[in-house]
């Protein structure tokens, strides 16, 4: 199974999740009774299509940081009952492919990829996210699911562990909950159909240079800016743009050359020059 095809299929399935889930967050009654108490409010929604309601999504998505950050964390501890967040060293599963899913996660912070895994062992990573981001949704779907693909950590994370009940409990219960939720799940189905389109249309520098500036916007800023992270290996690297890690070495070495990115304390961190690496290399 080629890249395209592993990407149009995972595509395709979050697609259904965020159909279902936005059913369910409609069938709350008391989103209902909001519609009622504004006259026109369906009529507006029914028309927001095409690239203007995908702007109006990620401008909410943004305004909504640091809420999601703050609100929706203490939130989560009242659906967990107190129980504190999992621990996650770099490099640990969170779940693994064709588990039985029955949680889904909110990242309170740390880093984790989502991968596909074909038959014959070919991976492919669709989603790599951050603080305020939730994943493993898709045990909302449905009956009894299973694992579509792996989640595992970039980096040290702590993470909040919501079983399935406990979550559609708290859509009905807590509906302004339900609306920060679909949005934050539509904003991740925006960036996979980036990403897709990144994969089909870009060359690996440009797709590097993507992934750096996503690794780049998990802090809470909404601007360009010179940002500073943790290293990520090459190998890892090169998993997620789709290419070699001797073609990932090529570009970073000359990304470092250009001034576009810099290293410190040997290598364990490094500077991304966010508005040079935009203007330089997305632009060109």
């Amino acid at each position: 199974m080629s890249d395209r095809s592993m990407f149009r299929i995972a595509h395709c399935l979050i697609v259904l999740s965020i159909v279902t889930l936005y059913r369910l967050y409609l069938s709350n009654a008391a989103v209902s009774s909001w519609f009622v108490g504004n006259p026109g409010a369906r009529t507006r929604r029914r028309s927001d299509t095409g690239s203007g309601l995908l702007q109006r999504l990620r401008k909410k998505t943004r305004h909504q940081s640091e809420k999601i950050g703050g609100s929706v964390a203490t939130f989560l501890e009242n659906i967990v009952g107190g129980s504190n967040p999992l621990e996650f060293q770099k490099g640990a599963k969170v779940f693994s492919q064709g588990e039985r899913a029955n949680s889904m996660y909110f990242i309170r912070s740390g880093k984790v990829k989502v991968t596909v895994a074909s038959v014959r062992g070919k991976n492919a990573v669709l989603a790599l996210l951050g603080p305020r981001d939730f994943f493993g949704e898709g045990c909302l779907v449905g009956g009894t699911s299973v694992r579509t693909g792996t989640a595992a950590t970039l980096e040290p994370s702590t993470i909040y562990r919501i079983g399935k009940r406990a979550m559609l409990q708290a859509f009905h219960a807590e509906p302004q909950f339900a609306e920060t939720f679909l949005t934050a799940v539509l904003a991740r189905n925006v960036n996979l159909e980036e990403d897709l389109c990144d994969q089909i249309f870009n060359h690996s520098e440009k797709r590097l240079a993507r992934v750096l500036l996503k690794l780049s916007r998990f802090g809470l800023h909404d601007k360009l800016a010179n940002i500073k992270l943790r290293s990520m290996n090459q190998k890892t690297l090169a998993e997620i743009v789709g290419t070699t890690r001797s073609r990932v070495n090529f570009f970073m070495t000359k990304f470092r050359k250009l001034g576009l990115v810099q290293y410190h304390k040997g290598n364990a961190e490094i500077t991304v020059m966010a508005e040079a690496l935009t203007n330089s290399i997305l632009h060109d």
